[in-house]
């Protein structure tokens, strides 16, 4: 044991020592990695399973959320008050609907409105408001004597009103029906699963978009949706028909709808209780298979608390038919067209045996209105009617309801009818319908003006969201340094949350294993692989000086790689793949004597990454959701290596990359209890975002590309880049923006970067902020950014 020796002594020994280090095939303190797999690839794998699990947990633990008081009426619909208004922000049902204004027949010929007649109703073309601009358009079957019920009759999305009244050949015409037993009908058009407008000819972009996709993809971003438009549309028809009742004979208002219109019925009925009676047919099932159907079924944050069960359990104790195993529309897959962007989706049956589990778990919301309701006494109440194949053995119709594996037979509508009505002899309908007038009426008109007007009302919504923002980010006085850093922590939370999705922090051991995989004179590499949840890893790659001196203590700098990468494209040389993109930036840092370290980020793999995304959107999480933790735990291992300083490590992205550094350092800010980020760089990525996501003007937005999970829930009114940046002040921030770069252009860069060099001009840290354009296309330009390293993290050249 040595007693004493002098600072020569001590740092010839360091200087061994760290030798030795050098030489090890791992780092100290960590094991070995044996990993031989791709580590993108185990990455992806494992965030897989984690969110697939967390489907099936949230499932499982769903109704421990629920505290309905079942006590009486008036107790029960006020505890499922805040469960609505949760249910409506989700599918975007937040805008006040126009006044009841009637409904407008729309006269095309010497008929007028008239389309055709059928035994005993008349149908006319009508058309009536939802929202400002956007108008349900579709067909009103008017009895000829006063109305037993009014019923909203919900289509598929690819069937037409005139297929279901009876006008046009089609697998049921069961609003024809409806009509024939004396009900008063209107029927909306669906945004149909078509492409032909799905485009912008005066940009020249068509895409293979379905409508119904093409509208959810705007409407994402501003906090709206296809299907929050839709319901709009049906209960603007509640609307009407309560103003009827008000003003006539009042009569049981009904809602039915099979598949897409099955799942537009259940909502509908979930949100408005003046809804007396609802029939869902073909749609009604278990949903922890939501990531597989089409991207406009995707609802932020609907499992965590939404299953069908829940929505139906939200009608309890109203009437309620749930048609099990009807036969629907099979989607398997979006069209294709010269330009096919569209995501992967499929739609099949329900299968009956999913289905009926699910329906038993909705049948306690009835029975705890027993005490109450009517259902106590033969009245409404949930109904369950499945096919004569899934039927119990004995053969006896379920619940005495008739069977049928048809959308909407005959016979089941007869039932409803007679249910809702009281009247339990009405016969089995046979309407014959004769067409008049509707060949006057130009249908895919009607479907363009249906897609046009949702779309404009996006984008006025676009044009208009900066105003949210400015209300919910210049709350401050824009010149107090100590104001704003207490506000930005209440947005940063916000943003984590809303926005982002925010896990729990992890608390796992991050089981540092490591190898050496490159040996050069000015650096050694380390892979790294860290564990952040179960099954969930942080990988990268360390570089690590060969300069460095005992005790000595550097910054780091993280350098993130874009989409499709690896580690290792920012560190390989002319000639490699990646190096034109990322010119070795990781390698120049580390020659100037940064510690380098390269993160494997898990956008790799096409539809194996983005499916992440489809999987944890529904639990209210995106992509970043797993970043971040791998980013923090990152941190704070290379915090605890000897050779780091904590306190001076900055953030450098392209692309993908860059799209991490205006969402993971401004929300890793360091704190007492972790390191943080002490600087981030966006390179090539920096835009007005939210116009970027949404815009249908722009040839460069991301409605025309095949990134579908590029769209982030209710940014437009949360967060885009600059109040992104904003949460990084007092840290500095800078924008590296290549004049060539098709992502965007340079008005909008400029544009967006000067709110932040406001805000850090106004708090008197101009000097932390700042954007260098350069001659070049989607690059790392290397320039000013490295010199705004060297600068803040306190770093001579």
């Amino acid at each position: 044991m040595i007693r004493c020796c002098n600072r020569t002594t001590i740092t010839i020994l360091l200087a061994l020592i760290f030798q030795t280090v050098s030489a090890q095939e791992h780092l100290p303190h960590t094991e070995l990695l044996t990993e031989s797999n791709p580590l993108d690839q185990v990455m992806v794998q494992g965030i897989d399973r984690f969110a697939l699990r967390e489907i099936e947990t949230a499932a499982a633990s769903r109704e421990t959320l629920w505290k309905l008081d079942y006590s009486s009426p008036e107790a029960h619909d006020a505890s499922l008050a805040p469960y609505r208004r949760k249910f409506a922000e989700r599918i975007g049902v937040v805008d006040a609907r126009v006044p009841v204004r009637g409904i407008e027949y729309q006269v095309s010929s010497e008929r007028g409105s008239l389309v055709g007649v059928g035994t005993g109703f008349e149908i006319h073309a009508v058309r009536w408001g939802a929202l400002p601009g956007i108008d349900a358009e579709g067909l009103y079957l008017r009895p000829n004597t006063e109305p037993v019920a009014r019923i909203v009759a919900i289509p598929d999305a690819d069937w037409t009103p005139e297929s279901i009244a009876g006008l046009h050949d089609g697998p049921t015409r069961f609003a024809a029906d409806l009509a024939s037993l004396g009900c008063e009908v209107l029927i909306p058009t669906l945004v149909n699963r078509d492409h032909r407008y799905s485009g912008n000819p005066s940009i020249e972009r068509s895409t293979n978009l379905t409508h119904r996709e093409y509208v959810y993809r705007q409407a994402f971003e501003l906090g709206r949706h296809v299907i929050g438009y839709e319901v709009q549309k049906v209960l603007a028809a509640v609307d009407q028909f309560e103003r009827m009742n008000e003003r006539g004979k009042s009569v049981p208002l009904a809602v039915v709808g099979t598949g897409e219109g099955g799942l537009l019925a259940l909502y509908s009925a979930a949100l408005d209780p003046r809804i007396d009676a609802t029939v869902v047919s073909g749609y009604f099932d278990r949903r922890e298979s939501l990531w597989q159907e089409p991207i406009y079924r995707n609802v932020w944050g609907l499992l965590t608390e939404f299953g069908d069960a829940e929505l139906a359990g939200m009608i309890a104790p109203r009437c309620l038919v749930l048609q099990i195993g009807a036969n629907i529309p099979e989607v398997f897959g979006p069209p294709t067209a010269e330009r096919n962007v569209a995501a992967p989706g499929k739609i099949v049956s329900p299968d009956p045996a999913s289905a009926l589990a699910e329906a038993e778990r909705a049948r306690p919301h009835w029975e705890g209105t027993l005490s109450w309701s009517q259902q106590s006494n033969g009245g409404l109440h949930l109904d369950v009617v499945k096919p004569s194949e899934t039927d119990s053995s004995d053969g006896s119709p379920l619940n005495g309801s008739p069977l049928s594996s048809s959308p909407l037979s005959s016979a089941s509508i007869a039932s409803f009818v007679g249910r809702i009505s009281g009247n339990r002899n009405i016969p089995t309908p046979h309407p014959v319908v004769e067409s008049k007038g509707i060949a006057d009426f130009d249908l895919e008109d009607r479907q363009r003006r249906q897609v046009e007007q949702m779309t404009q009302f996006t984008q006025r919504l676009l044009n208009l969201s900066h105003r949210q923002r400015d209300l919910q980010w210049r709350q401050t006085d824009p010149t107090n340094l100590d104001a704003w850093t207490a506000k930005a922590a209440e947005l940063r939370e916000l943003v984590h949350r809303d926005l982002i999705g925010k896990l729990p922090d992890p608390a796992v051991s991050p089981n540092p294993r490591t190898r050496k995989i490159l040996s050069e004179d000015d650096y050694i590499g380390y892979d790294v692989v860290l564990d952040v949840y179960p099954d969930v890893i942080a990988s990268g790659i360390l570089l690590l000086p060969t300069d460095l001196k005992p005790n000595e203590q550097r910054p780091v700098v993280v350098c993130q790689h874009g989409l499709e990468g690896t580690p290792m494209d920012t560190i390989v040389g002319p000639g490699e793949r990646g190096f034109d993109a990322y010119k070795s930036f990781s390698v120049e840092l580390v020659k100037r004597g940064f510690i380098v370290y390269a993160p494997q980020n898990p956008y790799r793999g096409g539809d194996a990454f983005r499916t992440l995304q489809r999987k944890s959107n529904p639990l209210g999480r995106s992509l970043f959701s797993y970043i971040i933790p791998q980013h923090l735990v990152t941190l704070r291992w290379l915090a605890s290596l000897p050779q780091v300083d904590a306190t001076r490590i900055g953030f450098y992205g392209l692309s993908y990359g860059g799209k991490t550094a205006m969402r993971v350092p401004p929300l890793l800010p360091p704190s007492e209890k972790d390191p943080g980020y002490a600087l981030s760089i966006c390179s090539a990525d920096y835009n007005e975002w939210v116009a970027k996501n949404a815009s249908t003007d722009t040839p460069f937005s991301y409605v025309w590309t095949p990134e579908y999970e590029i769209f982030e829930w209710n940014m437009g009114h949360l967060a885009n880049y600059a109040e992104l940046a904003m949460l990084m002040a007092p840290r500095p921030f800078m924008v590296e923006r290549g004049h060539d770069d098709g992502v965007g252009i340079d008005e909008w860069v400029a544009w967006e970067y000067a709110k932040v060099r406001r805000h850090y001009g106004k708090l008197g840290l101009a000097d932390r902020t700042e954007i260098e354009f350069f001659n070049g296309p989607h690059t790392i330009n290397g320039q000013g950014t490295y010199r705004f390293l060297q600068h803040h993290l306190r770093w001579p050249q």
